[in-house]
């Protein structure tokens, strides 16, 4: 059993207080006195900085602040015992940043935990969460191993913006139904009911290669309305996010006033 120091939101408070976990349970005093069975978890995140969401059977949502080490107990001891898809697998994460071989990507050998919102691939020393909401793709697909072709599943995902992909391996006979699982538990991602027109299409691709507003109307030639219904299009779709909002603005009486005199000024 551990004892571990952690800051508890109760009744719209952050409460101070030392909880106790153990392989079974976590235990939290009074005045929050909740006792967690580890299995009646179904998901983990950790979104907020030094903040873990845990989510129970029940809907219940408990909040805990605490510092890394704590944080990473807790996320093991949940992780291996909660409500989950589990197998003990080899993985490789990060493998493929942006299209570029990761420097000394191994394979290492640990488990993957599918929960609600994200893929973990966790290892005694490491753990990596995937988001859900940031896979792209799901694939069965064949990576050399050992100097050899091997099946593998590769999860392409958004990280900070650029596309990451990972590797799991495991046995022959169960890597079709991790597939099949991941498959279904990002169904989310599915493309069926998304259409998109020519220009629709081109424009998207060229915010993909990373241009601005101002290079795509350049390359194309439109208008920035145009642009503009796509990027709406997109959002709508959820297939975009509003990086920020572009300013178009004319100058005022006073603006031309100022541009004028230096034009001037400049001339004499």
């Amino acid at each position: 059993m551990v004892s571990a120091p952690v800051k508890v939101q109760h009744n719209d408070e952050w409460i101070n207080c030392k909880i106790t976990i153990d392989d079974e349970k976590i235990v939290i005093p009074p005045p929050v006195n909740a006792t967690i069975p580890l299995k009646h978890i179904v998901d983990l995140e950790e979104k907020k900085k030094n903040t873990l969401t845990i989510i129970r059977k029940d809907g219940s949502v408990i909040d805990l602040v605490s510092v890394e080490k704590v944080r990473f107990v807790l996320k093991h001891k949940i992780l291996m015992k909660c409500s989950g898809y589990r197998l003990m697998v080899q993985f490789m994460s990060p493998a493929i940043r942006g299209g570029v071989l990761v420097t000394n990507a191994i394979w290492e050998k640990g488990a993957i935990i599918v929960l609600k919102t994200g893929i973990w691939c966790i290892t005694q020393n490491k753990q990596i969460c995937i988001q859900i909401d940031d896979v792209t793709g799901i694939e069965l697909t064949k990576r050399e191993v050992n100097d050899k072709p091997t099946d593998v599943v590769r999860i392409d995902h958004l990280e900070h913006h650029d596309v990451v992909s990972s590797f799991i391996l495991t046995q022959i006979s169960t890597l079709q139904i991790l597939h099949n699982f991941l498959q279904e538990a990002t169904a989310g991602i599915k493309m069926e009911g998304t259409e998109l027109g020519a220009m629709d299409q081109q424009i998207a691709m060229l915010v993909y290669s990373g241009m601005d507003s101002s290079s795509i109307q350049n390359m194309l030639q439109i208008q920035f309305k145009e642009i503009d219904r796509v990027y709406e299009k997109l959002i709508n779709l959820n297939m975009a996010e509003v990086k920020e909002i572009r300013r178009e603005v004319q100058l005022t009486a006073k603006g031309v006033r100022y541009i004028t005199d230096a034009t001037k000024s400049g001339a004499n």
